[in-house]
């Protein structure tokens, strides 16, 4: 199961491709996408990725311990969800007016839409498990629990894209030796008819 990494690995991978697919246009390099958070100031970006919430899924079946060779197990990964905010940066300082944003919006939306999974495997090469892919999807969130985001961060609220990116397994280093089977003792027992039992 994968690292404690993997969380960083996601928005990179959402930041990789966007900048992959967005630039030169309507984005003119790839610098001008960045993971960050809509609170910082001073920034030259364009687009930012914000992870604002991470929530342990209590729904996702898990084993409860996973074998490791013969005489260990390892506690069960636990399954996560990870929530972003998309958007765009300093429109008035930027100089993009309201359509320039809405296509920037826009074609992000149609980015992700069209790159929605990735399997924890490409994240991170050395693992040598199967693992179910990671989907990006819309957030279930209403307009006033975007607004409490915003507003989380002392911002107006501002037209943005909420994802939620689910299953991330984040895997446990508690590793427990079982005892092994050293001696067993086998008896037989004779009645006085002859007969085994």
């Amino acid at each position: 199961m994968a690292d404690y990494p993997i969380i960083a690995d996601v928005s990179s991978f959402i930041v990789r491709t966007l900048r992959e697919k967005m630039c030169p246009e309507p984005i003119p390099s790839p610098n001008n996408i960045e993971i960050s958070s809509p609170a910082n100031q001073d920034v030259d970006y364009i687009v930012g990725l914000y992870l604002y919430d991470i929530r342990e899924e209590s729904d996702v079946t898990r084993p409860s311990m996973i074998p490791r060779g013969r005489t260990q197990l390892q506690k069960p990964p636990r399954p996560y969800s990870l929530y972003y905010m998309l958007f765009v940066n300093g429109s008035g300082q930027m100089g993009l007016k309201a359509p320039d944003i809405q296509k920037i919006i826009g074609r992000a939306a149609q980015i992700i839409n069209d790159n929605e999974a990735v399997y924890p495997n490409q994240l991170q090469s050395w693992l040598d498990t199967q693992e179910p892919p990671i989907v990006l999807s819309q957030a279930k969130i209403s307009l006033e629990e975007k607004v409490r985001v915003w507003q989380a961060i002392n911002k107006p609220y501002a037209l943005s894209l909420f994802y939620k990116a689910a299953p991330v397994f984040l895997d446990s280093e508690v590793v427990i030796d079982t005892p092994r089977v050293t001696e067993a003792t086998f008896g037989l027992h004779i009645t006085g008819e002859g007969r085994d039992e």
